[in-house]
This record gives C-alpha cells, structure tokens and sequence, in this order.
C-alpha cells in the first residue's frame, strides 16, 4: 500500500515520478472505471514505464461515472457548478484528511505559515450552493489563519471593505480570494491602495457579467485594489490541489501535481512544451479517485514546469476521443 504521506514529502522529478507509477498501478487495479478505459487504450501496467505513458481519463468521467478506487465508504462529494447547463461532475471523497494535507500544504508552500494572514474570501456564487471544494478549502484556511477578521463576505461588501481599509493600515498580510465578478463589483463601488494584500482570483463571471480575457480583468484588478499583480488560484472539482499564480496568469504546481500538454487533434499523445494543447494533470492527492485526468481546458506549459491557461475547448473542439461517450 502506498504510503500517503510520502506524497506530501516529495522533493523532485525522480520521487514524483516513481510515486506516480506507483499509484498508476494501484489505481489500474483498484479503479474500475480507469481500468476499463486503460483496457480500451490496451494500456496496461506492463507497458507503462515512463510518467507519459500513463493514459489520462477524460474529465467528463466524472460527469457520468463514480470514479473511485475500492468500495471504500465516501466522506463527502464534492460538486461543480453546472453553469454551462451541463451534467455536474461528482468528485467522491474518500478521505477529507489528504484533501486538507494537499491544500494546506500546497498554500504554506507558495505563501508561507497560513497563519499569517486575514482570510477575507468573496466567493457568493460558491456560498450560494452545496458541494464546493473551494468553500471546504477556503473555509478550512480560514479556521487555520488564527485570524478573527477573518470571514466570509457574500453581499456585505460595505463592511468587507471596511475590514480591507482597516488591515491595511494596521499592516496585516491579508488574502482577499474572491470569483471574478463579485471582485468586479467590489472595485466598481469602492477603491483601494492595498500594500499588504494579495489579491486572488478564481475565475469565473458565472453568467453574471460578459467572459473578459485575463489581461483586461487582471488591469481593471489591478487598478481598483491599488496592487501590483493579481494572483489566481487553478483548481477543480476532480482534483485535491491547487495551482497557483503570482501574476502575469503564470501557474506553478505543488510538488506532487505536474502538468502537461497533449496534441489538440490527436489526444492521447502528448507534446513538447511551448505548444498550446489540452491540459492534463497529474494529481497525485487524488490517491483514492483518478490521479491522471484530461481536462478540457487549453493551455501551454515552459520549460520551468510553470503554465498558462489559454481558453477551453468547445464540444466541438474535441476530437478523436469517442471513449469520452463510453
């Protein structure tokens, strides 16, 4: 049995890589419905050698199937949001502790001790429904920040921007970590000079404003809140980690997440970096689930391992996978 732990401890490619095979085999042998979508690939353990030729589950899987290794009894299911009018994807937790292990540590590991900071989060979208994994992180990072500003905001915005003026002065490190448009709306009816604050978005206009491209959204940011640089958190449903930016929409992984690119006409291979290509990840959090998923977001990864999201696929965007329907 894998040591969980170990994947919290790892320290570079050789550890990543061999945990990742690691749990490749336990997940082709424990989960039936990535064993049955290795079996169609004719990919099995045996010909797996290298962390590329793992196969990658398409994300819509988790629309339509439980993914999930063993009948092991399930804490919590996770939700998305179904904005686009689409099936929900269900994301069936089997251990809430290696959720809580990979977003702590993935925060201290980009930002230092969580208790450092004043965890304003402006998440009404997310409030306003069951099942986020966002809430449950931000929530959690909350309790942690040893903080009693700390709190979430939904249509408060006045006393929200009260707390912001007031821990600046005082010189608090503060993460305000808010979705898109109500980060919008708060800039639009107040304004800052924040030199303590990291401000992060989510992403995300949930059908409340018009899609802005990143640069356009970042300036007007950047701009209302008087900072330097937006931050921006990538995370999903199906995934128990979180990438992180510091500016420039530029994401760097934890070190037991990895990101790759793969041929936007040919999805089960994958390509060299500086190509723009579907994003598939590897998350090794996802011990109990599906560890290695094909998303449907588009990207490009550098030579440094950090990357860019660049837009997403259409339906009609992806090809030459019809075992996505299976």
């Amino acid at each position: 049995m894998i040591d969980i732990n170990s994947i919290f401890k790892i320290k570079d490619k050789t550890e990543f890589n061999a945990i990742a095979l690691e749990i490749f085999q336990f997940q082709f042998q424990h989960n039936r419905v990535y064993r049955s979508f290795c079996d169609l690939l004719y990919k099995h353990p045996s010909d797996v050698k290298l962390i590329e030729d793992i196969p990658f589950l398409p994300i819509d899987f988790f629309k339509t199937r439980k993914i999930i290794c063993k009948d092991t009894p399930i804490e919590t299911v996770f939700t998305s949001s179904g904005t686009t009018g689409n099936m929900t994807s269900k994301h069936y937790v089997t251990d809430l502790d290696v959720y809580k292990n990979s977003f702590r540590k993935g925060f201290s590991h980009f930002y230092g001790a969580i208790e450092d900071y004043a965890i304003l989060a402006l998440l009404p979208s997310y409030l306003e429904r069951e099942g986020s994994s966002l809430v449950y992180m931000v929530n959690d990072l909350i309790a942690q920040s040893n903080s009693s500003d700390s709190g979430f905001y939904l249509n408060n915005l006045l006393e929200l921007t009260e707390t912001l003026h007031r821990l600046n002065s005082e010189g608090k490190k503060t993460l305000l970590i808010g979705v898109s448009f109500a980060l919008l709306d708060l800039v639009e009816q107040q304004s800052f000079q924040l030199k303590n604050t990291v401000v992060m978005e989510t992403g995300g206009m949930k059908g409340r404003r018009r899609e802005l491209i990143r640069t356009e959204l970042h300036q007007i940011l950047k701009n209302g809140f008087g900072v330097n640089q937006i931050h921006s958190e990538y995370g999903m449903t199906e995934l128990l980690s979180q990438a992180y930016s510091k500016g420039n929409g530029i994401f760097n992984c934890p070190p037991w997440m990895k990101v790759f690119t793969r041929d936007t006409e040919d999805p089960l291979s994958l390509q060299g970096k500086g190509k723009t290509g579907g994003i598939n990840i590897i998350d090794l959090a996802n011990i109990h689930s599906c560890s290695f998923i094909a998303t449907q977001d588009l990207g490009k990864v550098y030579p440094d391992d950090s990357f860019e999201i660049i837009g997403r696929f259409d339906n009609a965007d992806v090809r030459g996978c019809n075992l996505m329907v299976l």
